[in-house]
């Protein structure tokens, strides 16, 4: 069979919404983050863990409203007054103090906020009086590893965004075997691509297992 030839150039990935793979895992996100601005207290929190689409989902809604985002290690409050405002990873750190202000003023007209993080508010600290309550009473949208459908949707993204067309029997293929993860199907993709690349050969079922085999062989011996 021909090698067929295809552009090297890479598609960029946008944070939209017609580039996120929507399914059955992350349904309840979407449809709470669309309810906006009418959150309960003018805020809401994604929650999944890590490489489930929460950046990906809360990006593309802070750029369709032209939300500020802030920097997690250095919030700004000030700034965040009267806006709708994004705050990113809220459980691997945040100044609490400033956590507590922007709950509050989310409650505002005009104002609002969208919070990320692999664990629910509940399991956050609360140093300072008063915010464990806020927290206890923030919206929650849960975004759960990817099933089937979104794995597919996003294999076949990742291989359009290469110009690449595998065959056919490669989606099924990977779906039963790969790491069930979107980092793990970027890197999939990414492999085969580069091994197409550089042994010239097509994207095949076959070349999927030669890698994910290898996988296996390389795990047996480092946990060897």
């Amino acid at each position: 069979m021909a090698r067929q030839l295809r552009l090297s150039l890479k598609r960029p990935a946008p944070f939209t919404r017609d580039s996120f793979v929507r399914g059955p895992s992350n349904t309840q996100a979407v449809m709470a983050l669309d309810a906006w601005p009418r959150w309960p207290g003018g805020a809401l929190v994604l929650v999944g863990p890590e490489g489930v689409g929460k950046s990906h989902l809360a990006r593309a809604w802070a750029s369709q409203i032209q939300a500020l985002v802030l920097d997690r290690e250095h919030p700004d409050v000030v700034a965040a007054a009267g806006r709708a405002v994004l705050l990113e990873d809220v459980d691997q750190g945040v100044d609490a103090e400033a956590l507590f202000h922007l709950i509050n003023l989310a409650a505002h007209d005009g104002a609002g906020l969208l919070l990320t993080a692999r664990k629910a508010p509940a399991a956050w600290p609360a140093e300072v009086p008063d915010l464990r309550s806020r927290l206890n009473a923030l919206m929650v949208a849960e975004i759960a590893p990817p099933d089937d459908e979104v794995l597919g949707g996003v294999l076949k993204k990742f291989f359009r965004e290469r110009n690449i067309r595998p065959h056919d029997d490669v989606y099924p293929y990977l779906l039963r075997r790969m790491e069930r993860s979107i980092p793990g199907a970027q890197e999939i993709v990414r492999r085969l691509d580069e091994t197409e690349d550089g042994q010239m050969r097509p994207i095949s079922r076959v070349l999927a297992r030669e890698i994910l085999e290898a996988d296996i062989e390389n795990l047996d011996l480092f946990e060897g």
